[in-house]
């Protein structure tokens, strides 16, 4: 780690405070205007699979983004907290048996291990809706236009052509479904897959910063560069994290990859090329992000963070 990675750091944890705050508040017991009640076992199954734990990553780069467009803290962290909940969801669903099957997330059981499978499906579900619910609302933006573009934009970088399909490809590339053996897949094919899979909402997460705060085409698709990059850095860190880093300081099992036959850069790369390969996507990030200048230097150390990330 470089000698800026304090301010950095700082924002980082700022960000994660707040937004653990805001979701505290949003998914309390009180049923919101329009709800009938919260069940008291899904809420608490909610609560459990999305407070307490997490770097906040995601939501910082909303945060982050929009605060280069000088957006309001407090928008840019409504948006933060949706992305956050498809997150939350997204994890719960993961560590599912017919998914990856795990028994630890963030140092503790899982939710399906914690409550049981249909508790933590319909956590998953609810967490998944409720991301929506939040961009609705004009807290996170006066502008009905800007809250359909973002809850557009998330939806689909969360769907079919996002993570959820790229869970898909990942399943598959496994053999995971009647007739079917592993796949060893090529290096575009790969990408393609961690694109989806992992890229999108890091991508979006950008984005939404540049929806926000009204941004020229220019900048939106810089931001879209920035994302990209910092989508495929992120993927191949957790790849070799999963090879060599250290169960105790990840909070998860690690070497399940190989074991379960995932396509990885790493597998298609080797450890040495795949860190190669992240020295260059961050290179690509900090180029994405030069016409914003010093503006953008935490944005820049939040790439480098990622690729040097140990848990």
């Amino acid at each position: 780690m470089n000698g800026k990675i304090g301010p950095f750091l700082t924002r980082l944890e700022a960000t994660a405070k707040d937004i653990e705050e805001l979701l505290d508040r949003l998914l309390s017991a009180t049923p919101a205007a329009g709800e009938l009640a919260r069940p008291g076992r899904l809420i608490e199954a909610i609560r459990y699979s999305s407070l307490g734990g997490g770097k906040r990553f995601r939501p910082f780069l909303v945060v982050e983004s929009a605060a280069l467009f000088e957006v309001p803290r407090q928008q840019a962290l409504m948006a933060g907290a949706a992305l956050e909940c498809v997150h939350c969801y997204s994890l719960v669903h993961d560590d599912l048996p017919a998914m990856d099957n795990d028994d630890l997330r963030r140092g503790q059981p899982t939710a399906h291990k914690a409550y049981d499978e249909a508790t933590a499906i319909l956590a998953g579900d609810g967490l998944l809706t409720f991301a929506f619910d939040i961009l609705s609302r004009t807290q996170t933006h006066p502008d009905p236009a800007v809250r359909v573009e973002l809850v557009g934009a998330l939806a689909r970088a969360s769907g079919i052509g996002g993570m959820v399909g790229g869970q898909l490809l990942d399943l598959a590339a496994e053999g995971r479904f009647a007739g079917n053996e592993p796949q060893r897949l090529g290096e575009d094919a790969v990408r393609t897959l961690q694109a989806m899979k992992t890229g999108a909402l890091l991508r979006f997460a950008c984005e939404a910063g540049g929806m926000l705060g009204s941004a020229t085409p220019q900048q939106r698709k810089a931001l879209e560069r920035y994302g990209s990059a910092v989508g495929q850095a992120f993927q191949i860190a957790d790849d070799l994290l999963d090879l060599e880093g250290d169960a105790t300081l990840v909070g998860k099992q690690t070497g399940k990859d190989a074991e379960a036959g995932k396509a990885t850069m790493v597998d298609v790369l080797g450890a040495a090329g795949a860190k190669a390969r992240l020295r260059e996507l961050v290179a690509e990030a900090e180029h994405a992000l030069a016409a914003f200048g010093p503006g953008a230097a935490i944005l820049v150390e939040g790439a480098r963070f990622v690729a040097e990330r140990r848990m």
